[in-house]
């Protein structure tokens, strides 16, 4: 299993833009065969960071969601509500593989 977690600076004015951005992707990723774990917003303490996180069973499952969500339609539609509220300054992300008892 692989876990992408993703930390944004968003725009605090844009936070409600940003959790609809948010609750699209959860979908998506979901439909595209992974498994979203969330988005976690500000709430105390620095108002302009939001996380989020998902995993798929392998590095090359996320690469095949990777280009499934590239030609997707409603992926598209996803960017480019982005694109119109500007809701983030800008992402990371890093990958990390769980470690069991």
């Amino acid at each position: 299993m692989i876990t992408c977690f993703l930390r944004y600076e968003v725009d605090p004015d844009k936070l409600k833009d940003f959790e609809d951005y948010g609750r699209m992707w959860i979908r998506l990723v979901n439909k595209l065969g992974g498994t979203h774990h969330g988005y976690l917003m500000p709430s105390e303490g620095a108002s302009d960071v939001a996380l989020a996180s998902f995993s798929f069973p392998s590095m090359a499952a996320y690469e095949a969601y990777r280009k499934a969500a590239a030609t997707d339609a409603e992926c598209q539609a996803a960017m480019a509500f982005y694109e119109r509220t500007r809701c983030f300054r800008r992402y990371e992300r890093s990958f990390f593989r769980p470690v069991f008892e």
